[in-house]
């Protein structure tokens, strides 16, 4: 990632004259990344009836891509900085758009899954190479925010775009075009990147690279979801559910003690070890855990339980999209500068915990506009008004040389949060709705009462699972509170460089 100020040469070179062209091709890579997180939820009881894929096992479709793009990000920003960031940036390009045309023609389980954690190794790539490289192309500081601004509301808004061109794809053509579509999306960018951005030489890092801490990282992180995804079938108490548990402990626990060792660590345990960004870590990677889930149960329970086609299931996300952009640019963003991040973190997440709260409601002929989309407004505006403090606070006092670490960490933390959260909420529905299902087989002895009675376990399971999220949410808040201490941010200095040359990761990568 970059590293501005190690270069104070840097200010004085010529603006690139391309650089607003190099901009649009960055930003519509971005935009393909947060198509892809959302538009395949949207196709995914599709694909889970095409391809075959059992119950216990759809949520991989969604965990294989997080995981992979969470647990090998650091990695990406590192090879970026290694091999130069245009080059991996059109590396990454090429092979989400091959991953991608894999998933679309995807004739099983297996090979949808693969496609998806291919797709997020290369996603992981593509982010910290398209971040670095709006860093180097905009050498001023107010172009470089207002670059950074443009970059960050084409994320923000490219979830609600998932969701609706996912339905249309899925409902108008097929499910594998949701997958498809991000091949053009791919060529495009490349080319243009290819031809229009300049990166400034010089600006590489040739530290060798810590292969063990990425071996280690990978593998527990992978283990530790495994393992939750394990204890749906085969019970909390199993062995292999234990000894995936303990693995993975093992492997973290030998991952940090690798980076307190090693002279170019992956992640350098200064950047977890201040109490502000350890809390900022912590708080959204558990929300995250509690959105994730949620985005996997309302999909299911619009078009299963309520019979919604694709495309209004699509709209039917709108109002937690605009909840979000709301809260975040009318909220977060007016007050960070004036209340300390806490104020606004805390409440936003309790916000967050009410409308999941009302969720805990739901019924099979529950009223979309009388529960489901106040419920929609509270969790977005609350999360938006978390998240916007929370990057710039992720950041904030940071060293110069780990400025970008510490912005990947956030995504690193949030992608691993939501592979966690959509394994673990699944097992807790799941069981749920099993338990749901023994209770009250013997009273459907009819096609009709039996099919009733699948969709109330259904919703069951949803709601066990959504009390945990409201719990998760609410520790959350209590993390953030407690935790962050610092007070209201100053009105530029992002970095502990002492000069306002981070601009560029106030607005890291929005979640999805």
């Amino acid at each position: 990632m970059p590293k501005i100020a190690d270069n104070p040469a840097r200010a004085a070179l010529t603006p690139d004259p391309g650089r607003w062209k190099a901009l649009v091709f960055i930003a519509l890579a971005q935009l393909m990344v947060v198509l892809d997180a959302t538009i395949v939820n949207i196709a995914l009881p599709s694909a889970q009836q095409d391809l075959g894929i059992s119950d216990g096992n759809r949520q991989w479709v969604i965990t294989a891509y997080a995981l992979a793009f969470g647990g090998l990000l650091l990695f990406g920003g590192r090879i970026a900085d290694l091999w130069g960031r245009k080059r991996t940036f059109i590396v990454g390009l090429a092979g989400f758009a091959a991953a991608s045309a894999l998933g679309g023609a995807a004739t099983g389980e297996a090979m949808m899954l693969g496609a998806r954690a291919l797709q997020g190794a290369f996603g992981a790539l593509l982010a910290p190479a398209a971040l670095s490289l709006l860093a180097v192309t905009f050498t001023d500081a107010k172009e470089r925010a207002k670059a950074f601004g443009i970059y960050g509301a084409i994320a923000g808004g490219g979830g609600a775009v998932g969701l609706i061109l996912g339905g249309f794809l899925t409902e108008y053509l097929n499910w594998r075009w949701t997958f498809f579509v991000n091949i053009p999306f791919a060529v495009v960018a490349a080319v243009g990147a290819y031809l229009v951005v300049r990166e400034p030489a010089g600006g590489r890092n040739r530290s060798p690279l810590d292969v063990p801490g990425v071996i280690l990282s990978t593998l527990g992180l992978v283990a530790l979801v495994y393992g939750f995804t394990r204890a749906e079938s085969e019970g909390w108490s199993d062995a292999g559910t234990i000894g995936l548990f303990v693995g993975s402990a093992v492997l973290l626990l030998a991952f940090v003690a690798t980076e307190a060792r090693v002279k170019s660590p992956l992640l350098p345990l200064r950047v977890l070890a201040d109490r502000n960004r350890g809390g900022v870590y912590l708080s959204l990677g558990l929300a995250v855990i509690a959105m994730f889930g949620l985005f996997l149960f309302l999909t299911y329970y619009l078009q299963v339980v309520k019979g919604y086609s694709p495309v209004r299931t699509g709209f039917a996300f709108l109002p937690m999209i605009v909840g979000m952009i709301t809260g975040s640019t009318q909220i977060g963003a007016r007050l960070m500068t004036r209340v300390p991040p806490r104020l606004l973190m805390a409440p936003g997440f309790l916000t967050a915990a009410v409308g999941m709260l009302l969720l805990t409601q739901l019924e099979i002929g529950t009223s979309y506009a009388g529960l489901i989309l106040p419920a929609q407004l509270l969790l977005g505006l609350g999360m938006g008004t978390a998240f916007m403090p929370a990057m710039s606070l992720a950041t904030h006092g940071v060293d110069p040389r780990d400025a970008g670490v510490a912005s990947a960490m956030v995504n690193t933390s949030q992608q691993v949060g939501g592979a966690i959260g959509t394994a673990l909420l699944n097992t807790i529905a799941a069981s749920a709705t099993t338990a749901y299902l023994t209770d009250h087989a013997a009273g459907a002895t009819t096609p009709a009462a039996q099919k009733l009675l699948q969709l109330q376990g259904m919703v069951e399971g949803y709601a066990a699972a959504i009390w945990w999220a409201v719990g998760i949410l609410a520790v959350s808040a209590a993390i953030a509170f407690a935790f962050i201490t610092t007070g209201k941010p100053g009105s530029g200095v992002v970095a502990g460089s002492g000069t306002d040359v981070d601009d560029e990761v106030r607005i890291p990568v929005v979640a999805h």
